[in-house]
Protein backbone atom coordinates (compact mmCIF):
# COMPACT_ATOMS: atom_id res chain seq x y z
CA UNK A 1 0.00 0.00 0.00
CA UNK A 2 1.15 3.63 -0.65
CA UNK A 3 -0.04 6.51 0.75
CA UNK A 4 0.64 9.28 -2.30
CA UNK A 5 -0.30 13.60 -1.72
CA UNK A 6 -2.25 14.54 -4.75
CA UNK A 7 -3.86 18.05 -6.08
CA UNK A 8 -6.92 18.35 -6.69
CA UNK A 9 -7.48 19.60 -10.83
CA UNK A 10 -10.79 19.71 -10.95
CA UNK A 11 -13.76 17.40 -9.98
CA UNK A 12 -12.14 14.44 -12.53
CA UNK A 13 -8.61 14.74 -11.99
CA UNK A 14 -5.52 14.54 -9.27
CA UNK A 15 -2.08 15.65 -9.92
CA UNK A 16 0.09 13.22 -8.12
CA UNK A 17 2.79 14.33 -5.92
CA UNK A 18 5.18 11.44 -7.79
CA UNK A 19 4.97 8.83 -10.36
CA UNK A 20 2.98 5.18 -9.68
CA UNK A 21 5.38 2.32 -10.01
CA UNK A 22 2.32 0.54 -11.76
CA UNK A 23 1.00 -0.56 -14.98
CA UNK A 24 -0.96 1.62 -17.34
CA UNK A 25 -4.73 0.36 -16.94
CA UNK A 26 -4.15 -0.57 -13.21
CA UNK A 27 -7.11 -0.24 -10.59
CA UNK A 28 -6.53 1.71 -7.70
CA UNK A 29 -8.55 2.69 -4.67
CA UNK A 30 -8.43 6.33 -3.35
CA UNK A 31 -9.02 7.96 0.06
CA UNK A 32 -9.94 11.40 0.52
CA UNK A 33 -9.15 12.86 3.46
CA UNK A 34 -9.81 16.69 3.91
CA UNK A 35 -6.95 19.07 5.10
CA UNK A 36 -8.76 20.13 8.47
CA UNK A 37 -8.59 16.20 8.87
CA UNK A 38 -5.14 15.96 8.86
CA UNK A 39 -3.70 16.95 11.62
CA UNK A 40 -6.03 15.85 14.11
CA UNK A 41 -5.50 12.17 11.97
CA UNK A 42 -1.91 12.43 12.36
CA UNK A 43 -2.10 13.49 16.57
CA UNK A 44 -4.54 10.28 16.90
CA UNK A 45 -1.93 8.35 14.81
CA UNK A 46 1.11 9.64 17.30
CA UNK A 47 -1.02 8.72 20.02
CA UNK A 48 -1.45 5.59 19.20
CA UNK A 49 1.81 4.94 18.48
CA UNK A 50 3.33 5.90 21.61
CA UNK A 51 1.07 4.00 23.49
CA UNK A 52 2.29 1.18 21.63
CA UNK A 53 6.26 1.93 22.33
CA UNK A 54 4.91 2.43 25.87
CA UNK A 55 3.83 -1.14 26.30
CA UNK A 56 6.81 -2.89 24.79
CA UNK A 57 8.92 -0.68 26.78
CA UNK A 58 7.61 0.32 29.70
CA UNK A 59 8.46 -0.47 33.28
CA UNK A 60 7.42 -3.58 34.07
CA UNK A 61 9.97 -4.72 31.07
CA UNK A 62 12.58 -6.97 32.47
CA UNK A 63 16.27 -5.91 32.05
CA UNK A 64 18.03 -8.59 30.40
CA UNK A 65 21.99 -9.27 30.88
CA UNK A 66 24.53 -10.48 28.40
CA UNK A 67 23.93 -14.02 31.04
CA UNK A 68 20.44 -14.64 29.54
CA UNK A 69 21.84 -15.28 25.63
CA UNK A 70 21.30 -18.50 24.70
CA UNK A 71 22.33 -18.61 21.76
CA UNK A 72 25.09 -15.34 20.80
CA UNK A 73 24.69 -14.06 17.31
CA UNK A 74 28.35 -14.21 15.87
CA UNK A 75 27.34 -11.27 12.89
CA UNK A 76 26.88 -9.13 16.41
CA UNK A 77 29.19 -6.65 17.29
CA UNK A 78 29.07 -4.71 20.74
Amino acid sequence: MQFIEAQVLDDQHLKLSQRLAIPPGSKVFITITPPEELAAEHEAQAALSAQGLAGAYGGQEPEYSPASIQKPNPEFQQ
